[in-house]
């Protein structure tokens, strides 16, 4: 923090020797962003050691492979997360195949195809609207739609299809506006020069602006997908359980649950019962899996980034 005045007091003798007025107000700003930037970081750091100063010591102590393994049980040294580890990868599998085509497909058509009137413009502040709505509201939606609505015949009702259809929903307003910035990013002497070389716009997009624009959208797709694997409200009304006969992989029809609602379940049991350390495990394995697909998400992201230039 001694850094910070010492920049301040720099660029203020130096305004002062070529006869500027000291930029004080600038300085003191910076400064403010600085130390908001590192009350961020103590918070960040403090909550990770929280988690991990209990969760990964009882983790070693049991067992990795045995938490992950076993599946839900009323006694906490003998419950696992097995089910919910399959429900929240699933949950993410149903999300990346639904909300990204569809999102970035809509993006595309709003700045690359669709005409400036009223109606798109209606629509693109439709989106960013949709993008602000508490998720309990689209869980709400979900049950009205997939779990208890005209298209239960094709989820099973309270299902895992359901939920990822949910959270597909909830987060596809977050990947159209990504996406559309994104497309908006790529520079216009692109297209112009497409369009100049006798290409059609089907080409340009193709060839030019997608592969410019994709590390966008898919920074974009990371952030929406981190957002749909830590929410629990919407589960809350598709019939998640914290204990369930089924939840392997591929059951899409039966009973599930997620990493994030046995978090909540297991923080409400007595802490007698040795729950506490059974939560805190459970987060760091919720962390470990929104990391690990960021990382693959970050690692497509780059790879694009050194074939675009």
């Amino acid at each position: 923090m001694s850094v910070v005045p010492s920049e301040i007091t720099r660029d203020v003798v130096a305004a002062r020797l070529r006869g500027e007025k000291a930029d004080v107000a600038g300085a003191a700003f910076r400064f403010l962003l600085f130390a908001c930037l590192g009350l961020v970081l103590a918070t960040l750091i403090a909550l990770l050691w929280n988690v991990t100063s209990v969760g990964v010591p009882y983790l070693l102590d049991r067992g990795v492979v045995d938490f992950l393994t076993r599946f839900g049980s009323s006694r906490a040294r003998v419950a696992g997360v097995y089910q919910g580890l399959v429900g929240t990868i699933t949950h993410a599998v149903i999300v990346a195949l639904v909300s990204f085509p569809l999102g970035v497909a809509t993006a595309l058509y709003l700045e690359e195809y669709a005409t400036d009137n009223w109606f798109t413009r209606l629509v693109t502040v439709v989106i960013r609207n949709l993008a602000g709505v508490p998720a309990i509201v689209y869980g709400l939606l979900g049950a009205a739609i997939f779990a208890r609505g005209g298209l239960d015949w094709l989820t099973g009702g309270e299902s895992t299809l359901s939920a990822g259809l949910t959270l597909s929903v909830l987060v596809m307003p977050i990947v159209v506006i990504t996406s559309a910035e994104a497309l908006r990013a790529v520079p216009a002497s692109l297209r112009e020069g497409g369009f100049g070389a006798g290409a059609t716009r089907w080409e340009v997009v193709r060839t030019l602006v997608l592969p410019n624009a994709f590390p966008g959208i898919l920074t974009g797709t990371i952030l929406a997908l981190a957002r749909a694997l830590g929410e629990a409200a919407p589960l809350l009304l598709l019939g998640v359980k914290a204990s369930t006969s089924g939840g392997d992989f591929g059951d899409l029809r039966g009973d599930f649950t997620s990493l994030p609602y046995l978090i909540a379940d297991w923080s409400k049991k007595p802490s007698a019962q040795g729950w506490p350390d059974n939560t805190q495990a459970a987060i760091v394995v919720t962390l470990v899996v929104i990391l690990g697909i960021n990382a693959v998400g970050i690692v497509l992201r780059n790879r694009y980034e050194k074939k675009t230039r």
